[in-house]
């Protein structure tokens, strides 16, 4: 099954299953304490944290995401900025047995994933804190991998460290971790969970595309291991706890489920290959940038893999309103726009290319979310406008930025060329790393002072300005 086959077979067989499909929730989100939406249960935090939701107990969607800090790990084969979650929840309903068979027949049964290829986690308890070990969802699985023929021993593992360490022994299927790997919070861990909030276990799901994948330098493969043999295709939040105003955790009255799925890495299970780069939502942009670079995916995935990760990011972005800017969204689409750019002339492309990129993201997602097609031609002219600005600068910049060879980039250079030239401070840093140019330690601070002054300087100028009546 490709992508839109397997969003559009979610869907269903959630919805058939007595979901209510909800609309997705803009990029940019009510929240002001995060940038962007980064999974699909961010805007349903509050029926999470107990309001009722007027669609019911329960909810299935697909939600596009943006995640600005996994900007430096794109360029392998699983890393990108944005994608989409395939998400379904239950708001005080059924909870553990339903959500791990329902997501187990969808994988085996709907999409056709081996079974053998999967593997799932589990959370080992913290005597600490009086969190027992989830061996009833483990329990739960042993039936499900049961039901396939498959005899599923259980693993002890611990840290994650300690698998890289460990390893897999044959037979085991069911691996327990510590909160570090299978705990799930707003705060981002077991002791991070916030006073008053909901939290709970997680149960993963692996898949297996063979030792042949595994990076020996991440240690021996295991779940866990960010090796390449197994990928993470999905998690299953059990909110059953809320953490006390002593810092302890007490069982949740409304027991909840939020599931997530990786649409693009459950199409690359699909298809077998361990690259999210060659399904159907990303593969015709690899295609394009082939044509137009005259170049192999093959001899050059690095550098196509960030180009046609950044393009479709950004464009999602200007659907959702976001414009190129020096703040906040806006940097960081501006950073996904020039990173692009600069990206391009690596594989040959100096001239514009963004226009047939964005005309293919467009057709590919018009009938998963029709919203975007009344927008074309807006996006197309902003994030070709940027295009053009910044390709009349990046020469110069690149120029002025070579005289440093043999040099040491200082706090004050950097901000001069980003001044100057527009070029966001982290493609200056990945500029300078490839030609060599050395960078002074502590620079952030020459930058910050530059920054400050230079805004201090524009807000005088207002000033004076204003009492002048210019």
């Amino acid at each position: 099954m490709d992508a839109a086959q397997i969003r559009s077979s979610f869907l269903e067989f959630m919805e058939e299953r007595g979901h209510v499909r909800i609309a997705r929730a803009n990029l940019v989100p009510k929240d002001p304490s995060t940038l962007f939406t980064g999974s699909g249960m961010q805007s349903l935090l509050p029926h999470l944290l107990g309001k009722a939701d007027p669609s019911g107990k329960r909810l299935v969607d697909a939600q596009p995401c943006l995640r600005a800090q996994d900007i430096g790990e794109v360029g392998d084969n699983r890393h990108t900025t944005f994608f989409e979650m395939l998400g379904n929840w239950s708001l005080g309903g059924y909870f553990k047995s339903t959500q791990i068979w329902t997501f187990f027949e969808f994988l085996t049964d709907v999409v056709g994933l081996d079974p053998k290829r999967l593997y799932v986690t589990c959370f080992i308890g913290d005597d600490e804190h009086g969190l027992p070990r989830d061996n009833e969802s483990a329990a739960i699985w042993r039936a499900a991998f049961a039901s396939k023929g498959i005899d599923a021993q259980i693993a002890e593992i611990g840290s994650a460290e300690a698998g890289d360490e460990r390893g897999i022994s044959e037979g085991e299927r069911i691996f327990f971790y510590d909160s570090d790997q299978n705990w799930w919070s707003r705060g981002g861990g077991l002791l991070a969970t916030p006073i008053g909030d909901p939290c709970g276990p997680d149960s993963e799901v692996f898949y297996d595309f063979g030792p042949e994948h595994q990076d020996p330098s991440y240690g021996l493969a295991h779940p866990a291991s960010d090796g390449g043999q197994f990928l993470e295709i999905g998690n299953q939040v059990f909110m059953q706890y809320r953490r006390s105003d002593d810092g302890g955790f007490e069982p949740l009255e409304r027991r909840n489920v939020d599931f997530g799925g990786g649409l693009e890495r459950i199409a690359a299970a699909s298809q077998g290959i361990p690259d999210i780069y060659t399904v159907g939502v990303l593969a015709p942009l690899i295609q394009i940038l082939e044509d137009l670079a005259g170049r192999k995916y093959s001899d050059e995935p690095e550098p196509m893999r960030i180009i046609a990760d950044h393009l479709r990011g950004a464009f999602f972005l200007a659907a959702d309103g976001v414009r190129p800017s020096n703040k906040e969204q806006g940097y960081v689409m501006r950073r996904l726009l020039r990173r692009a750019i600069a990206t391009a002339r690596t594989i040959g492309l100096h001239d514009e290319f963004f226009a047939p990129v964005i005309a293919e993201i467009g057709f590919i997602y018009r009938d998963a979310y029709p919203e975007i097609e009344a927008q074309g031609a807006e996006i197309l002219a902003t994030l070709l406008h940027e295009e053009q600005a910044f390709r009349r600068t990046l020469d110069g910049g690149l120029r002025a930025l070579q005289r440093f060879q043999g040099a040491t980039l200082t706090g004050q250079d950097i901000f001069t060329l980003s001044d100057t030239f527009g070029f966001p401070r982290e493609i200056t840093l990945e500029e300078a790393e490839k030609l060599g140019i050395a960078v002074v330690e502590g620079w952030e601070i020459a930058f910050d002072v530059s920054l400050r002054m230079q805004q201090a300087t524009s807000r005088n100028s207002s000033k004076l300005g204003a009492r002048s009546g210019g």
